[in-house]
């Protein structure tokens, strides 16, 4: 099984442009299955098959909301949630992330579930979800997370979740780090944000990864 490499744009970069030269510079690397997460607003343009966020209802009265219907019709085939960002500025609970995750496996969409400790994992987790470890301390900080610890928690995650759903690391991954991770910690693959915005670094992240 080829690592999976998921690069979360956030609220970046300012235009298509930007975006559709981004994109560009890594969508030929083939050596591990890579997922790019831009804004909504992207999607179309881009082709990604990514997306940052879902809503839980499939229509209606929801002002700004994106189903997953829509993400389907539009070849998403990956969903954040529950990323840390969302729940800390935008207030997202337990329950309503795992309404999105639920509802994102409905319309046969895998979410990559994010979390910061055991308890944020439902006890009737989808086969098809993916967990992304990523330690609050480490998000968008420079200070990634120990191996050891990082080890622990994958760990931790299998028990719970009976080894059924792939794990990746996430939280100031960088070229230097990456490998580790997946060779050493044990992880199927990777969610990096600010790196992913950083055609050079991403692409090394990628290759480094490979040669585990």
């Amino acid at each position: 099984m080829k690592p999976l490499i998921v690069a979360n744009w956030k609220c970046n970069p300012g235009t298509l442009g930007e975006a559709q030269r981004l994109f560009d510079s890594i969508k030929s690397v083939q050596k591990a299955e890579v997922v790019i997460c831009p804004p909504f607003v992207y999607l179309s343009a881009l082709k990604a098959t990514g997306s940052q966020d879902v809503f839980w209802e499939d229509g209606g009265a929801y002002t700004g909301e994106i189903s997953p219907s829509m993400l389907k019709n539009m070849g998403v085939r990956y969903v954040i949630v529950g990323h840390s960002e969302r729940r800390k500025y935008l207030k997202e609970t337990n329950e309503m992330i795992d309404r999105k995750t639920k509802a994102a496996v409905v319309q046969g969409l895998r979410p990559i579930l994010c979390i910061d400790k055991i308890s944020q994992i439902p006890g009737d987790l989808s086969n098809e979800a993916i967990i992304a470890y990523e330690p609050l301390f480490a998000i968008g900080t420079g200070k990634a997370c120990s191996l050891d610890r990082a080890r622990k928690m994958r760990l931790a995650i299998e028990r719970s979740t009976s080894g059924k759903n792939p794990i990746l690391y996430g939280g100031s991954v960088n070229a230097q780090n990456a490998r580790e991770y997946v060779s050493e910690a044990g992880f199927q693959g990777l969610l990096v944000g600010g790196a992913s915005l950083r055609p050079g670094e991403f692409v090394d992240i990628i290759k480094n990864v490979c040669y585990c």
